[in-house]
C-alpha cells in the first residue's frame, strides 16, 4: 500500500503544553468548498463533517492541538505547515497541494482561509482512513478514526498513536478555549473508546541516517541502532568521542540531561560520527519523534561540559535550536523524548524531579577556566510539559521534604501564545529574572553575556526548580508579579564567572509559585570565610567556581557521598552547585 510521504509537522510550545494539561458521520465524496463557505472554526469543522465524513469535534481536537485555534496570520511552521491544522508543504509533504487540489482553490488560501484550511485537513484524513481500511471505506462513527488520526501525525508508530491518544483525550474531556479571533469554540465531552487496533500499520519509518539501522542492538527498543564503532573509544584509541564503562556496576546512572543540537538531523549526525569533533551522546530524537541510539548506556558520553556528570547522566539530544525553540520544540518530539526518559528513569530508579532531569544549561562548568557551560536547550523548553508527558507514562513524581518557605516556579507562559494572531512574545518564555531591589523598576542583577541575548542564564532561572524564599512581596513596580527575595549566585567581578551569593529578588507572575520539595541547607563558615562552592562534588580548590556567605540558604535537592565525605546539591544560580557536608551548619525538611 502506497503512502505519502510526510514530515513531522512541527508544534508551538502552547500546542504541547496543551498537550500536557488536556491529559460521526458515513464518508463523502471531496468536493470544492462552495463560496462563502463559514469563516469560524465550530461552523467549518460542522461543514466539513458534511461533506467528509470526519467528526467536527476531532477537526476541532486537531486545530487546537495543532494550531492552538490560530491561522499564525499565514506564516509557515519551521517544517511549512500552514494553519491551525498545520497542513505542510515542504520536501517530502505534500499535504497542503493535496487538500487544495481537493478543494479546488489556490493552496496559498489555505494559509489564512480557515475554513479551507480545516476542509483541506479534512480530506486528508479521508484520504488516510481509507487507505488503511481493508475495504477502502471510511469509518462511520467517532472511534473509528484513531488509526487516520495516527497517520496524520507522520509519526513513528509509539508517537503516532500517542498523538491520536491526546486527541481523543480532548474529546472524551471536552475543550472550551478561545481562538485568537475571539470565537469560543466547545468541545462537549464524549464517552468513546477509540479503535486503537486501526493504527497497528501505522508507522513512518524516517529515511534513516546513514550509519543506522531499523534493528536495534541497543538499549532501548524504540530506537534505530546507530551506535558509532567501538574504534571511537578513549580507552584504546586516540583520536575518540567516548569512554567505554560498564556503568551502573562500576559508576551509578544519576540522571537524564536533555540537550538541543543547534543543526539538523544529518549534521547532528556527521557531528557525532566525526572523531575530530570529540563529543558523544546516547540518544537522539528528531522532530519527529523519532529515537536514535548512538552509545551504549554502559559508557560514558562526552556530552555534559562536566566530567562528573558525564560520568553518571545519560544525554538526550533533540533537533532545534535554543534561541528559537518555539519553532522547534514540538508535541511529537517531547513525546518520543518522554518516552525514552520514562524508560531510563524506571531502568536506573531516578527521581522524576528537575534535580534529576536537567537542562546542560543547568550544569555547572567545573572550573572556572572552563565557564560557562552551555545554555541548551534553552527558554522554550516546557519543562512542566515535559516532565508531566513522562509522569504519564507510569513515573511517579517522587514524595519528599516539603518545607516551609521553599517555592517552585511553574509558570502558565506556555499554555498560549501572548501576542496577536498565534504569534508569541517574551512572555512566554520560561525563564525568570533576578532584581536587585523587590521592584521590575530596579536594576536586574549583573549579566555577564549580550544584553540581548535571550539564551544568556546569568541572571535568571529556569522554571520546575526550587528555591527557598527569605521574604515575598507585591511588585513595588505594579506589574501584578510578586518578588520573591532569595540567595542566589551573582557574577560580580568584571571579568571572570566567578559567582558571589547575594540576596536578590525573583519576579514571578500571578499562579506560577507552588510549594518546592528538598531540604534547605544553611552554609556555615569554619574559618570566618565566605563558604566555597564547588562545580562537582570536591574540596579541591580546582572545582571551586564561586562563594557564599555563612547563614545564607539554598534548597538542595540531594546529595552524594564520596570517599566518605557527603556533598549536598544546591539551586546556586541558574545552575546546580556543590558545597560539602562540613560547610552545612544546619539542614531543614519542614
Amino acid at each position: 500500500m502506497s503512502r505519502r510521504p510526510r514530515l513531522r509537522r512541527l508544534l508551538t510550545p502552547a500546542v504541547a503544553l496543551a498537550l500536557a494539561l488536556l491529559g460521526a458521520a458515513p464518508g463523502a465524496t471531496a468536493a470544492p468548498a462552495p463560496a462563502g463557505a463559514p469563516a469560524g472554526i465550530a461552523a467549518a469543522a460542522r461543514t466539513a463533517q458534511q461533506r467528509y465524513g470526519v467528526p467536527a469535534p476531532l477537526l476541532e481536537a486537531i486545530c487546537y492541538l495543532e494550531g492552538r485555534l490560530s491561522d499564525h496570520g499565514g506564516r509557515p511552521s519551521a517544517n511549512g505547515g500552514y494553519g491551525c491544522m498545520n497542513l505542510t508543504h515542504n520536501a517530502r509533504s505534500r499535504d497542503l497541494d493535496h487538500a487544495a487540489a481537493a478543494l479546488g482553490v489556490p493552496a496559498r488560501q489555505l494559509h489564512t482561509d480557515q475554513a479551507a484550511n480545516i476542509a483541506g485537513a479534512a480530506e486528508v484524513l479521508r484520504a488516510d482512513a481509507t487507505a488503511l481500511s481493508p475495504d477502502h471505506r471510511a469509518p462511520t462513527n467517532l472511534a473509528g478514526w484513531y488509526g487516520a488520526i495516527a497517520r496524520y501525525s507522520g509519526a513513528d508508530h509509539a508517537v503516532a498513536t500517542a498523538y491520536a491518544d491526546a486527541v481523543y483525550r480532548i474529546v472524551r474531556h471536552g475543550l472550551t478555549a478561545t481562538a485568537p479571533r475571539g470565537e469560543t469554540v466547545r468541545i462537549a465531552p464524549h464517552r468513546v473508546t477509540p479503535d486503537t487496533a486501526a493504527a497497528d500499520g501505522v508507522g513512518v519509518h524516517p529515511d534513516l541516517p546513514s550509519h543506522c539501522t531499523t534493528t536495534s542492538a541497543g538499549d532501548y527498543p524504540a530506537a534505530y541502532d546507530c551506535i558509532v564503532p567501538t574504534s571511537y573509544d578513549c580507552n584504546t584509541n586516540s583520536s575518540c568521542t567516548y569512554q567505554s564503562a560498564n556503568r551502573p556496576t562500576d559508576l551509578p546512572i544519576l540522571g537524564v540531561v536533555i540537550h538541543d543540537t543547534e543543526e539538523s538531523l544529518t549534521d547532528t549526525m556527521n557531528t557525532f560520527y566525526s572523531t575530530s569533533s570529540g563529543v558523544s551522546i546516547h540518544y537522539v530524537v528528531d522532530g519527529s519523534g523519532n529515537v536514535y541510539q548512538l552509545l551504549r548506556e554502559k559508557d560514558i558520553a562526552y556530552q555534559a561540559g562536566n566530567w562528573w556528570y558525564n560520568q553518571r547522566t545519560i544525554g538526550i539530544e533533540h533537533i532545534g535550536y535554543d534561541a528559537t525553540g518555539y519553532q522547534w520544540y514540538n508535541a511529537t518530539q517531547y513525546l518520543g523524548s518522554a518516552k525514552l526518559s520514562a524508560y531510563l528513569l524506571n531502568r536506573y530508579d531516578i527521581p522524576l524531579d528537575r534535580a534529576h532531569v536537567v537542562a546542560h544549561g543547568t550544569i555547572p562548568a567545573p572550573t572556572l577556566g572552563t565557564a560557562p557551560n552551555h545554555v541548551d536547550p534553552g527558554p522554550y523548553w516546557l519543562w512542566g510539559y515535559y516532565l508531566g508527558l513522562i509522569n504519564q507514562q507510569g513515573v511517579a513524581y517522587p514524595t519528599g521534604p516539603a518545607p516551609s518557605g521553599v517555592v517552585r516556579f511553574d509558570p502558565a507562559s506556555g499554555q498560549t501564545p501572548l501576542g496577536t494572531n498565534g504569534d508569541e512574545t517574551t512572555d512566554n518564555f520560561n525563564f525568570f529574572y533576578l532584581y536587585t531591589q523587590p521592584s521590575t523598576a530596579a536594576p536586574k542583577v549583573p549579566r555577564k553575556g549580550n544584553a540581548t541575548d535571550i539564551t544568556d542564564e546569568t541572571d535568571n532561572i529556569e522554571t520546575m526548580l526550587s528555591y527557598d524564599v527569605l521574604a515575598q512581596q507585591p511588585d513595588a513596580a505594579g506589574t501584578g508579579d510578586t518578588m520573591y527575595e532569595v540567595w542566589y549566585g551573582e557574577s560580580l567581578s568584571g571579568s571572570g564567572y566567578s559567582a558571589t551569593g547575594t540576596k536578590a529578588w525573583i519576579a514571578v507572575p500571578p499562579g506560577a509559585a507552588e510549594q518546592g520539595h528538598g531540604t534547605v541547607v544553611t552554609l556555615a563558615s569554619k574559618n570566618g570565610r565566605p563558604v566555597p562552592v564547588f562545580g562537582r562534588p570536591s574540596g579541591s580548590k580546582t572545582y571551586e567556581i564561586g562563594s557564599s556567605p555563612a547563614g545564607s540558604e539554598y534548597l538542595s535537592a540531594w546529595s552524594v557521598t564520596d570517599s566518605g565525605t557527603t556533598y549536598y546539591e544546591i539551586n546556586f544560580n541558574h545552575r546546580q552547585a556543590w558545597v560539602p557536608a562540613s560547610e552545612v551548619g544546619s539542614t531543614r525538611t519542614s
